[in-house]
């Protein structure tokens, strides 16, 4: 496995990001000597969809609807960075030393099976164990990737579990968005506490899923995020609810609502709206109005999640109804201690100036189990793995 994961990587290496690489923004920093999102940022791609080492965290993170003939699937593959502060100076030490940690999320859920299967990976980005390429996009755990091959164009990703397993090409089928303004996508008051955000929200996707002894030749259609800060998400801020829909009128729909602690939504909750022909733009804070409808409370963390959602953008003239297509879609991460988050697919019912719409997403709910597996506070225990 080591060595056939080896030789995609090899072949992989042939597709060196190249092109200018734009203007430096003004650089700051956080105590940590990590850089801070701050405006502005220009992308510059493919350079971007490669790792970048000098902020505290990122992540790659794909989800999709998928068939095989009458059966359908929703799947996770997500990779996660983190950052250790060195403490010191870059070289010398154990080759075992952990600069950063490696992450890899794995999820399937079964929609006409109705069944939810998940794994989950960490590992110390040490003697080849795992790693983020930050010249080319290649992030891997094992024998588990995401990257590009070489047409530049085509995502690859390979994903094992004990009781499933993925290998899907995707493709886009229109621009990616950058989120937020100046290139950052702000999520609390101050400076830094932001990101740098961009997704593809569409991509045609085709490849395999072996389930038990079944190998399923599937299609489908995928929306991938990629998100780096070096932000901790600290203070007034509980959890978030993010939606990525994809609507059968052909539009895209982008929107996080980030919950206070003290109750109600912080006003940087914001999101993107994104129009068949790929123009996108923003959406604020007051130009949404969103809701839970129902709860669900899980057996295994006892947190108490939302079970479907209404959300609103009156300016559009759009009103759609969320609802999971199965109750139970929660991760309890035990390479992150046992930190809880819901991360399911969900099927879309509603209007868009009074004529029916539907579609079909993803959303993700994290601190309704404890702390948000994604604040960086909760991660300082791995230090250890160092």
């Amino acid at each position: 496995m080591r060595a056939r994961r080896i030789a995609v990587a090899a072949a992989l290496a042939g597709l060196a990001l190249a092109g200018a690489i734009a203007a430096e923004p003004p650089v700051k920093l956080d105590a940590d000597g990590f850089r801070l999102a701050v405006p502005p940022y220009a992308f510059a791609f493919p350079l971007d969809h490669a790792a970048h080492p000098t902020y505290r965290t990122e992540w790659w993170y794909y989800t999709g609807h998928l068939r095989a003939a009458e059966r359908r699937f929703g799947y996770e593959l997500t990779f996660f960075r983190v950052a250790l502060p060195t403490g010191g100076p870059a070289g010398g030490g154990s080759a075992w030393r952990a600069r950063q940690i490696l992450f890899r999320h794995l999820a399937l859920t079964e929609e006409t099976g109705h069944r939810f299967r998940y794994d989950d990976r960490a590992e110390r980005q040490a003697l080849d164990l795992a790693g983020a390429d930050s010249t080319r996009y290649l992030v891997w755990l094992g024998d588990d990737y995401a990257g590009l091959e070489p047409d530049r164009e085509t995502h690859r990703l390979v994903g094992r579990a004990a009781e499933f397993s993925l290998d899907l090409r995707l493709r886009p089928e229109r621009p990616l968005v950058v989120h937020g303004h100046g290139g950052v996508s702000q999520k609390s008051a101050g400076e830094g506490n932001a990101s740098h955000y961009y997704s593809f929200t569409r991509l045609a996707t085709r490849g395999r899923i072996v389930l038990g002894r079944d190998t399923l030749a599937v299609e489908g259609r995928s929306w991938m995020d990629h998100e780096f800060s070096s932000d901790r998400l600290r203070g007034a801020l509980a959890g978030w609810d993010w939606f990525a829909l994809q609507l059968d009128d052909g539009r895209d729909l982008m929107l996080y609502r980030l919950r206070r602690r003290g109750g109600g939504l912080d006003t940087c909750s914001s999101g993107t709206l994104t129009e068949p022909d790929g123009r996108s733009r923003h959406v604020s804070y007051r130009e949404f109005d969103s809701g839970p409808i129902g709860e669900w409370v899980s057996p295994k963390s006892g947190g108490r999640y939302p079970s479907g959602w209404i959300v609103r953008l009156p300016g559009e003239q759009l009103e759609l109804r969320l609802v999971p297509t199965l109750a139970d879609q929660e991760l309890v991460v035990e390479s992150m201690g046992g930190l809880a988050y819901w991360e399911g697919s969900v099927r879309v019912r509603g209007t868009s100036h009074g004529a029916a719409v539907g579609g079909e997403g993803y959303a993700e709910l994290t601190g309704y189990a404890g702390a948000s597996p994604f604040l960086v506070a909760g991660l300082d225990s791995l230090r250890r793995l160092r």
